[in-house]
């Protein structure tokens, strides 16, 4: 009876144990739950709190191109180029028509050999294929050039931009155009005017030294 006694309290004392166990286990377990819960909305308040601190502004870049000195100066050289080339492409073309009306009025009237008319009709050929290769490379030679100025003009307003945005505490400053991706913006974000008028300081500056 006492064997069995003595098992009994042993057995009574190996349970307490392990109820003491279970019940420490699942409380720090919980406590560990509860810090991660915790530790997660901490990081999601953090989260809001950067989003809340955003600053955007935008400009439209079209507006801000039409009235950028820089561009405007680089727009009309380029015009005037373009009309250059171009008036240089009608003489000769007008030129190569000439000499092609001649030698068929000279045919008509018989006072050219067929023999001197083909040389002349070769000659005339190969002029009309300098002509296509001319207009060809000044094309390839505007395209390149435009593409060049974009990038100057463009690089200006972005090195302009990072200043700007430095100094007024804006995280992004987005590039509005009709028809653009931004399909919405509210006025009160736009700093074209701002932005135009600096980069025209700068650039007036620039041109004086």
């Amino acid at each position: 009876m006492r064997k069995v006694n003595l098992i009994i309290n042993i057995v009574l004392i190996i349970a307490v144990a392990l109820l003491f166990v279970f019940q420490f286990t699942s409380a720090g377990e919980g406590m560990t739950q509860k810090d991660d819960k915790k530790g997660s909305a901490q990081k999601a308040a953090d989260s809001i709190s950067i989003k809340g601190n955003l600053r955007v502004a935008y400009v439209n870049i079209d507006t801000l191109l039409a009235g950028y000195q820089m561009y405007q100066d680089k727009r009309d050289d380029f015009v005037e180029q373009q009309t250059s080339s171009q008036a240089e492409l009608q003489s000769r073309s007008q030129e190569l028509q000439q000499r092609v009306q001649d030698l068929r009025e000279k045919l008509s009237k018989g006072m050219i050999t067929r023999a001197k008319a083909q040389m002349l009709q070769k000659d005339l050929g190969e002029k009309e294929q300098q002509l296509y290769q001319l207009r060809d490379q000044m094309s390839s030679e505007l395209a390149e050039k435009e593409q060049v100025i974009y990038r100057q003009v463009l690089n200006s307003v972005m090195e302009y931009l990072e200043e700007y945005a430095d100094n007024n505490d804006f995280h992004y400053i987005l590039s509005y155009s009709f028809g653009g991706p931004i399909l919405y913006t509210n006025n009160k974000l736009n700093v074209t005017s701002e932005v135009m008028e600096g980069l025209n300081e700068q650039y007036q500056e620039t041109q004086s030294n």
